[in-house]
């Protein structure tokens, strides 16, 4: 199995047509949660590529266009918070990544699917591998993780523009004491999930 420098492996499988998937904005209270699915090319490497959380913002931006112009293939996929009250925030983040998916598969008939984390539903009859801290381990799945990352970051800074009570463009919707004083002083959004805990328990 290929080593990439930074130790990230290039594949699970070898000699197949293999996509990473992984997503961002899980533990938010507001905005989607957004996922990503990329397949590269079986010897990708960039010496910034790891999981995004590892990355500072200009990194994550830096590496996003590279990945796009790099990649075999990549889509992203968003569920809404509406949704993601109606089915819970696991099955929204599972959809979000089947909704990239099935735009990767359109064109890309897959052999195999590789997932961050240790939860997933079969996605077309594709065999598939959850791999928990997956982001720092496979270059696909690190760079679905910029680019769910990177996504939801901007729709977040949107999204700030018309409610900037909040500071969505430095917390992207996660629990932070200043979101958590924005919904305690002004009340929720349509894009708050009502379903979480939004205020801080005393």
């Amino acid at each position: 199995m290929a080593l990439v420098k930074n130790k990230l492996l290039n594949f699970l499988l070898p000699n197949v047509i293999e996509a990473g998937c992984d997503e961002a904005g899980r533990g938010c209270l507001a905005g989607p949660v957004v996922a990503a699915a990329v397949i590269l090319p079986p010897h990708f490497y960039h010496p910034l590529l790891n999981d995004s959380k590892q990355l500072t913002h200009k990194q994550r931006n830096e590496l996003r266009p590279i990945i796009e112009k790099e990649a075999i293939a990549y889509a992203v996929g968003f569920v809404d918070n509406v949704e993601i009250d109606h089915i819970n925030i696991l099955n929204a983040s599972i959809l979000a990544m089947h909704k990239a998916l099935a735009i990767v598969a359109k064109k890309h008939k897959l052999a195999h699917i590789i997932v961050d984390g240790n939860r997933f539903k079969p996605f077309n009859n594709t065999p598939h591998t959850t791999i928990i801290k997956g982001d720092g381990k496979y270059a696909s799945i690190a760079a679905a993780s910029v680019l769910a990352k990177t996504y939801r970051d901007d729709y977040m800074a949107n999204l700030h523009a018309q409610h900037p009570l909040y500071t969505w463009d430095k917390n992207q919707g996660y629990p932070t004491k200043a979101h958590r004083a924005g919904i305690a002083l002004h009340g929720t959004t349509p894009y708050h999930r009502l379903t979480f805990r939004l205020l801080a328990v005393e």
